[in-house]
């Protein structure tokens, strides 16, 4: 799993996710604390949604979120409705 505490920015590619949105996928993954419309959208898998919500640097970097999540992130905790929502009610 990633460590938050040594890499404050991640990369796929040519893609990235910028250091202010990693402290969101953080207290998510660690703190089971429910993020912003955009960073919800993607982990619940909702491309309309991410879209919708992305601001255009985060749009231009999707690709990234799904590289860090199916590489790095715990599988329980993405992927769907019902995943993100087990994963806020499990602290």
């Amino acid at each position: 799993m990633w460590d938050f505490t040594k890499n404050k920015q991640y990369s796929f590619r040519n893609f990235y996710i910028p250091e202010r949105m990693m402290y969101g996928l953080e207290r998510y993954i660690e703190g089971h604390i429910e993020p912003g419309g955009f960073l919800s959208a993607v982990l619940k898998n909702d491309l309309c949604g991410a879209i919708n919500n992305a601001d255009d640097e985060n749009i231009q970097n999707l690709p990234a979120y799904i590289g860090f999540l199916y590489n790095q992130a715990p599988s329980q905790c993405w992927g769907s409705e019902k995943k993100f929502k087990d994963w806020l009610n499990n602290k």
